[in-house]
């Protein structure tokens, strides 16, 4: 077969239960696609291959090589990593991006191990030079912005939800089987799998272009509607501070910072949020900051693009207004 691509770039695109392609796969295509051709891996069950290859042209792949295998309902990730690795001995890519999920991280260090290549976490953005892949990251809470290179190999880069703004023209793919063999490695198994419900039509929090956030300010979990309200209008996830979330607010799985989930959406609206350094270590990336706050002393106000001092039930609630006129 002759060789379609120039300087291939393989990008591991996460696929649902359902075999749709997650939100991530059109920032990973869109990273592949500057600095080389876009090579998807399309790793899922039995029968969904075909639909998610053609969504995967849609949003940039050139190539998409597809591994069915009934494992997905079994095991961990380990099936993940042997179909992986069969793309690459296959492709001979420049570099390999994943998503920087709680799986593409899984996947992405078993996949560096056993091909012994060098890992680089959590970017914002790829580039390249004369020298090769240059791995651009957001570092210490957003404070600074710093560059990483592979010594050896090739590189194996998480890509971080929301990082990357690039998107790849649409194409018509060459879609290729791989010719799925387990290896037969120790992995966790899955004993039993019952999707959770969608409790909200809300944008999931990771990966969302908008979000509006609430922290100790906004008081109580039941005021708490008020940034749920500002969220709907604006068609936002909804995230919160550790505070928020610690007083009981809000779950868990709604935190923003360190020990949270890391966004990185086009707008982060900050609801009474001070901006203590684990918050913004996890939004600070966002594309425009904005943040109401009555303390005009407000460590948030240091990053933000646009501050307003005053009461957020005063703010908040013009704001609203102010959007659903617009929409009228």
């Amino acid at each position: 077969m002759t060789e379609l691509t120039i300087d291939p770039i393989l990008v591991l695109l996460d696929v649902s239960s359902t075999g749709e392609l997650a939100t991530s796969a059109a920032e990973l295509l869109g990273a592949a696609a500057r600095i080389g051709t876009p090579v998807a891996v399309i790793i899922t069950r039995p029968g969904h291959g075909q639909d998610a290859a053609m969504a995967a042209g849609v949003q940039g792949a050139q190539r998409v090589l597809v591994a069915e295998t009934p494992e997905v309902d079994s095991v961990l990730a380990a099936h993940i990593v042997d179909g992986l690795v069969l793309a690459y001995e296959r492709v001979n890519p420049s570099a390999v991006l994943i998503s920087n999920s709680i799986e593409g991280r899984d996947v992405a260090g078993r996949f560096a191990v056993r091909t012994q290549n060098a890992l680089a976490v959590d970017a914002v953005g790829v580039d390249c030079d004369d020298e090769g892949i240059i791995v651009h990251h957001s570092v210490y809470g957003g404070a600074y912005d710093v560059d990483s290179a592979v010594t050896f190999g090739t590189p194996v880069v998480t890509i971080r939800e929301g990082g990357v703004e690039d998107r790849a023209a649409a194409a018509n793919p060459i879609i290729e089987s791989l010719e799925y063999v387990g290896t037969g490695r120790r992995a966790a198994t899955i004993v039993s799998f019952a999707p959770e419900p969608a409790k909200s039509s809300r944008p999931s929090l990771r990966g969302a272009t908008r979000v509006v956030a609430g922290g100790r300010g906004v008081g109580s979990a039941e005021d708490f509607a008020l940034v749920e309200q500002l969220a709907d209008v604006l068609g936002a996830a909804v995230g919160a501070s550790r505070v928020a979330v610690d007083s009981g607010y809000v779950p868990h799985s709604y935190q923003v910072g360190q020990t949270g989930v890391s966004v990185s959406p086009q707008l982060y609206i900050a609801l009474g949020i001070s901006g203590a350094i684990q918050h913004r270590a996890g939004m600070q990336t966002a594309k425009t900051i904005v943040a109401i706050n009555k303390d005009p002393e407000a460590l948030i106000f240091e990053i933000a693009d646009f501050g307003v001092v005053g009461d957020l039930f005063t703010v908040v609630p013009q704001l609203v207004s102010a959007l659903i006129a617009t929409k009228d």
